[in-house]
């Protein structure tokens, strides 16, 4: 492998850049029965998952799960949650037998702006250049992308700043139940930016609904990630990985009925969204 870039997840392979469509371990909770870490990571390679992302095992299922992932050839991401470039390089290194494509983090907090949020993130982008691990700011509520505005600013200040897409956040926060002209700009300067991608439709009144809802709010995420992946496309280079994460949570993500039971299964719907995925995926490569 070449000179590690910060702006790539890349396996280290000659295969040409590709879209690895990802299932989120979180997403595996509380589903009709809960499952073994086994059943889990078995279901999740035979419906044709390539990858999970998790939080790093404890050490005593460690050796579990690094047998799975090499039983049924998943990559793994990892997820976590810094406070600081410490906790990133903490992170890293207790995680260093695990093999890792890359690491997603939720940087806290919401309350961390203008030149303090700059310095903290610039602080983890070298943590991650000096571990040569790929390391993706989710773009959250309640951290510290809270909002387009602000996110937009640290992208202009950190040329190196990538992130893991989740637009469901910003969907909510911004009450965008419908396509908002001020709002379109500011998304595309984050799309630029993207390296990972996580799967969620909000509807703008709630954080999570079915693919379904609306054909109209399915064709706005569409285009998004369309876009994302014709943006991440350029300057591509052999080994580049797009993971693209169904991430369905449980509830309070999940809408229950007063029968306490989720109004739809939320693994039918991440298969859906993998199709979805997919189809997004040509229309960027052949468009």
């Amino acid at each position: 492998m070449g000179k590690f870039d910060i702006t790539r997840i890349n396996d280290g392979s000659n295969r040409p850049p590709r879209l690895e469509i990802h299932q989120s371990m979180w997403a595996m909770m509380e589903l009709e029965a809960e499952l073994s870490l086994e059943a889990k990571i078995e279901r999740i390679a035979g419906a044709g998952f390539t990858g999970i992302l998790a939080r790093v095992p404890e050490i005593d299922t460690r050796d579990e799960w690094k047998r799975l992932l090499k039983q049924f050839s998943l990559s793994f991401g990892s997820h976590c949650f810094p406070f600081s470039a410490g906790d990133l390089s903490a992170h890293i290194q207790h995680a260093a037998d695990m093999d890792m494509l890359y690491v997603n983090g939720q940087v806290a907090d919401s309350f961390v702006i203008g030149e303090e949020a700059i310095d903290l993130l610039g602080g983890l982008a070298a943590v991650s250049a000096a571990h040569s691990m790929p390391f993706c700011v989710e773009t959250h509520r309640g951290k510290i992308t809270q909002d387009l505005i602000r996110t937009v600013q640290y992208a202009q200040a950190l040329p190196n700043l990538r992130f893991t897409l989740d637009i469901s956040h910003y969907v909510l926060a911004g009450e965008m139940t419908e396509k908002q002209e001020k709002a379109e700009p500011l998304l595309d300067r984050v799309l630029q930016r993207t390296s990972a991608i996580h799967s969620r439709i909000s509807s703008g009144e709630q954080i999570q609904v079915d693919v379904g809802y609306s054909d109209a709010m399915l064709a706005r995420y569409e285009q998004w990630w369309t876009q994302a992946m014709r943006y991440w496309l350029q300057g591509a280079k052999p080994g580049d990985v797009l993971p693209f994460v169904c991430e369905l949570g449980p509830a309070p993500y999940a809408i229950r009925g007063q029968d306490s039971r989720e109004l739809s299964s939320r693994w039918e719907q991440a298969l859906i969204l993998k199709n979805v995925a997919q189809d997004c995926w040509k229309r960027a490569t052949v468009e």
